[in-house]
C-alpha cells in the first residue's frame, strides 16, 4: 500500500487536471493510485430555511439553497483534490459526484474519482 506523501513532497493537483473523462489528450496514466474521494455534510439553518421559503412563494431559482449547494460541491472538491495530492497524484480522472439526504435538512455531498499521475504521452 502506498503511503501518503508529505505536505514538502506531495504535488498539487491543478483544477484543469480534473475530469469526468477516463484520459486526458495528449497525456498517459503512468500510475493509478486508486480512488480518492471527498465528503461535505451540510444542514439548512433555520435563517436559510425562512429565507428560502419566502423565495418559494415567487418561484424560480431558490439562490439560497443553489448557492448552499454550490459551496458544499465545491469543499468537497477540494477535499478530493487535497486527498489525490497527498497519494502523490497529479490528476484526478472519472470524477463524479453523489448527494444523500441522511436526515431531513442534513445533506452529504460525495465527490470522488481516480487519482492519477499523468506522463506526456510519446509517439
Amino acid at each position: 500500500m502506498m503511503q501518503p506523501q508529505t505536505a514538502a513532497q506531495r504535488p498539487e493537483v491543478q483544477r484543469e487536471w480534473v475530469t469526468t473523462a477516463f484520459q486526458i489528450d495528449g497525456y498517459r496514466v503512468a500510475k493509478n493510485l486508486g480512488l480518492v474521494r471527498g465528503i461535505i455534510v451540510r444542514s439548512r439553518s433555520v435563517v436559510g430555511n425562512f429565507g428560502a421559503s419566502i423565495q418559494r412563494i415567487f418561484g424560480g431559482n431558490i439562490t439560497l439553497y443553489t448557492d448552499m449547494c454550490e459551496h458544499a460541491r465545491e469543499d468537497a472538491f477540494r477535499i478530493l483534490l487535497q486527498h489525490a495530492a497527498a497519494l502523490g497524484a497529479n490528476a484526478v480522472i472519472g470524477v463524479r459526484y453523489d448527494a444523500t439526504e441522511i436526515m431531513p435538512g442534513v445533506s452529504e455531498v460525495l465527490c470522488y474519482g481516480t487519482a492519477v499521475v499523468l506522463d506526456q504521452a510519446t509517439g
